[in-house]
């Protein structure tokens, strides 16, 4: 269990992130190619589509373990401002801090003969490294880029309005059984029990694509806190192969396709269907079609219902506790709260199509 402590200036500070982080895709991906029980809907993407990539993962494996520690220094916080400010970082690790996580990440494996050069930061080493990284990206994270960054931005834009529109607090009560909120503490299911605790440094929480079962924390505390959470999928996502579990450990996560597979189709907690036959066609129409905060205009838009119809709907999803609803001047927003997280999307299973 990870137990993540708030202060007010750390509710002040958090926020989410822009967009996907290159590095931390690239490794919860390498994870899943790693793994010996992949997800079924990922067979395909492992065995055509990143066949590309294995030069480069010869170099990655070793040091992206999917079950236990892997060093921190490869997933630096600069790598939100793009791939190639992220492996500036990562080459430009100081010495010490190189030799101390690749110390920590041997202590249970004989490793590789070229990890000690990269340890003692070798500039060759480095470059390796770094030109492993360019690779694994432009051959199996690049054309998968654009479902990577659809799923991610519709998460992102949905917990960013509702922090916008209700305050962090209410954003953090966006994540469900995700990631349970209950101030000043954020509780998350972890393989490993720890705390840490923010001191005023605040959180940039992180939608993945790839991390789709734990959410990934940095392994030392004294760095920048960066939490890397699985992006919700869409209500209505669109047909295509990839999409997995996650790959455990202490900071393990992972699954998604690639090479214009596009994202897994997937159903409701309890199934489409099921989900009707308890609500109701258009009502459950109505709640699925809630991806992120929504006027009552823009929900009968989506559900393809009368404006009327819309408000009666959400009215009783609002007194059954699957969404709530904020008026601010002459609109009332929509959105949902955990339980409707959790119904649509908890155990969301993916299906190839």
């Amino acid at each position: 269990m990870l137990r993540v402590h708030f202060t007010a200036a750390d509710l002040a500070r958090t926020r989410i992130a822009d967009g996907p982080d290159p590095l931390w895709e690239t490794v919860l991906s390498v994870h899943q190619l790693t793994e010996r029980r992949p997800d079924p809907a990922l067979r395909a993407w492992r065995t055509r589509d990143c066949a590309r990539g294995r030069s480069a993962l010869r170099m990655l494996r070793p040091v992206m373990p999917p079950r236990g520690y892997f060093p921190d220094f490869l997933t630096p916080a600069a790598s939100l401002g793009g791939l190639e400010s992220g492996i500036d970082a990562v080459l430009s690790t100081p010495r010490p801090r190189l030799r101390a996580e690749l110390a920590r990440l041997v202590e249970r494996a004989t490793p590789p003969t070229w990890i000690r050069p990269l340890a003692d930061g070798e500039p060759e080493s480095l470059r390796r490294l770094g030109r492993a990284l360019r690779a694994y990206h432009q051959s199996v994270l690049r054309p998968a880029w654009p479902w990577i960054s659809e799923r991610t931005e519709q998460d992102r834009l949905w917990r960013a309005q509702t922090q916008s529109v209700a305050g962090t607090d209410a954003m953090l009560h966006t994540f469900g059984s995700v990631l349970r909120w209950r101030p000043p503490v954020l509780t998350v299911d972890y393989p490993i029990d720890r705390d840490l605790h923010l001191d005023g440094r605040g959180l940039v929480l992180v939608p993945s694509y790839f991390c789709r079962q734990l959410p990934v924390a940095l392994a030392d505390g004294t760095l920048p806190p960066i939490l890397v959470y699985p992006a919700r999928p869409p209500a209505r996502a669109s047909s295509g192969g990839g999409g997995g579990d996650g790959a455990g450990g202490a900071r393990g996560g992972g699954g998604g396709g690639c090479d214009g597979a596009g994202p897994a189709r997937t159903e409701s907690a309890v199934g489409t269907e099921n989900l009707a036959q308890l609500l109701g066609h258009t009502r459950a129409a109505v709640l699925q079609s809630l991806g992120g905060l929504c006027t009552t205009s823009e929900l009968a838009r989506r559900a393809g219902v009368s404006a009327s119809s819309a408000s009666e709907h959400a009215a009783v999803l609002r007194r059954a506790g699957l969404i709530t609803s904020t008026r601010l001047r002459n609109r009332v927003h929509h959105s949902l709260t955990p339980l409707g997280t959790a119904l649509l999307a908890g155990r969301a299973p993916a299906v190839t199509a």
